[in-house]
């Protein structure tokens, strides 16, 4: 089989790649996922199509490799078409102007704000706000839960929040905006719109485009520098000029490695040969990480993920913490009396650690080594501190404090506000991942250092090789992934379909 592009995974980025690649009629474009694909809405998963809380029921089954406290987090990643879009908890949020312009400022050129908020415009239609910052006809639809919809606990914690002292944010995807309210969400009626049953719903009918899920690529097919095709884990050549790499932050450095393009030094350590000496292959990765301060409540039913606090320790309007009010939950009474918990989960937007994706083995079967790195730097633990001291003040306030009927489960009572190496072990006893990981084939200038990738993707040292997802990304965005993945596979996209783009 073969076609003029193959994308390679049919997640989050795939879908949009797949479906804007064919929209060139002369292009034909063939996607392949590893799992499973579910063309219409009748054939939706129940939990996949259910918005209100993210599932694991289609995963990799990844895990971290062991902390410092001998733990192993799970870091769930999405297999099936619409990929982790498919999966998770409908966050449509951009993050800050800054966090674009640093890109740009990397060296990366087209990557500025000003330069990238054209394709978050395309990607939207939003529900809300009509306006030079919000997109109306887009493939995703994003609105933001009125009053009479929130949930007790969500709409409390608002209130609670802006008690406490923060403003009230309408909007958090205008640039500035700092501060409490609703959650953007891409929601249509309870349903969870992915990129899937958006973008790829509406390419489906298209003669040159193809799908094939079940199908896992084991590595590139590369003859003197150039890509010839890529080769499943059964033996399957699937022949094309261009590739273009969209498996994740975990997927797409596994196949770039065990395609002979990464570290010469560890690539021959696992006898595979080497094709493009890159040491940035899998490099870099970047992950938020959350914490929460656990409430019992009491039961409720509604949507949950309803509202968030962008907080920032500066004027610069770029946000360093998120929290958001997660349930309530339902849990058996040895966990609380009252049959129900609550969080008001920290998550650390500008984290400094950074940790790795290496391969155990040449085989595609062995899952990567994933070191997450959590709070690895010093100064994010701090602010992970700081955020729970915040956490339980905006808890402590009312109306947020009328609904919590018991002691606080975690940290816990023992443990003092102002007792800051107490707030640190517990923090780092249980923190865990946001599921945002980006960076391991980031964007550069520099591939004898600290680039995967030149700023349109093509992978250095490989002719016709790119990769469009968010491994590309050079610093992680002030925001759930979501959008701006979405975003870099828009943009990618239209690179690829310019004539100079081959």
């Amino acid at each position: 089989m073969s076609a003029d592009v193959i994308v390679v995974g049919g997640g989050t980025a795939g879908c949009v790649l797949a479906a804007r690649l064919s929209e060139d009629a002369g292009c034909s474009v063939l996607l392949v996922e590893s799992g499973p694909d579910y063309p219409t809405l009748d054939e939706l998963p129940a939990d996949v199509a259910d918005a209100s809380a993210p599932t694991v029921e289609h995963d990799w089954g990844y895990y971290a490799e062991a902390d410092l406290l001998d733990r192993r987090i799970p870091l769930p990643r999405a297999r099936l078409i619409g990929g982790c879009s498919a999966t998770n908890g409908c966050f449509a949020l951009r993050g800050a102007p800054a966090d674009y312009d640093h890109w740009q400022a990397l060296g990366n050129p087209g990557w500025s704000f000003d330069e990238v908020l054209p394709f978050f415009r395309r990607l939207e239609s939003d529900l809300d706000f009509a306006d030079d910052w919000h997109g109306t006809d887009g493939p995703v639809p994003i609105r933001r839960h009125p009053v009479d919809e929130l949930n007790p606990i969500q709409r409390a914690f608002i209130d609670a929040a802006v008690q406490a002292g923060h403003g009230y944010v309408e909007d958090h995807n205008r640039p500035g905006a700092i501060g409490v309210g609703p959650t953007p969400r891409n929601v249509r009626d309870g349903l969870r719109m992915s990129t899937a049953v958006t973008y790829l719903a509406a390419a489906r009918h298209r003669p040159n485009l193809a799908i094939r899920s079940g199908t896992t690529i084991g590595r590139i097919e590369i003859a003197h520098g150039h890509v010839v095709g890529v080769r499943s884990t059964t033996g399957e050549l699937l022949e094309a000029d261009r590739v273009v790499l969209a498996a994740g932050t975990y997927g797409s450095p596994a196949i770039l490695a065990r395609s002979g393009v990464g570290s010469a030094a560890r690539l021959s350590r696992l006898d595979i040969d080497v094709v493009a000496d890159l040491p940035a292959v899998g490099e870099h990765l970047i992950d938020h990480p959350i914490v929460a301060v656990d409430l019992p409540t009491r039961p409720a039913a509604g949507p949950r993920f309803q509202a968030i606090a962008t907080l920032s320790p500066t004027s610069s309007g770029t946000p360093d913490l998120h929290l958001f009010a997660a349930g309530p939950f339902p849990v058996d009474r040895e966990v609380s009396e009252s049959g129900a918990v609550f969080g008001i989960v920290a998550g650390l937007m500008a984290p400094r650690s950074e940790g790795a994706v290496r391969l155990r083995s040449a085989d595609p079967g062995d899952p990567p080594r994933i070191d997450v790195a959590h709070l690895r730097h010093p100064d994010d633990l701090a602010r992970m501190v700081d955020a729970t001291v915040e956490a339980r003040r905006i808890a402590r306030s009312e109306p947020l404090a009328t609904l919590v009927v018991g002691a606080e489960i975690a940290p816990g009572p023992a443990v003092a506000d102002d007792d800051r190496t107490a707030i640190a072990e517990s923090v780092r006893s249980r923190v865990a991942s946001y599921h945002h990981p980006v960076g391991t084939c980031r964007m550069g200038t520099d591939p004898d250092r600290d680039a995967v990738v030149d700023a349109r993707g093509r992978v250095y040292g490989v002719d016709g090789l790119r990769v469009a997802d968010a491994s590309v990304m050079p610093t992680i965005p002030a925001a759930n992934t979501n959008l701006p993945t979405i975003m870099v596979a828009e943009r990618m996209a239209a690179w690829l379909r310019m004539s100079d783009s081959v």
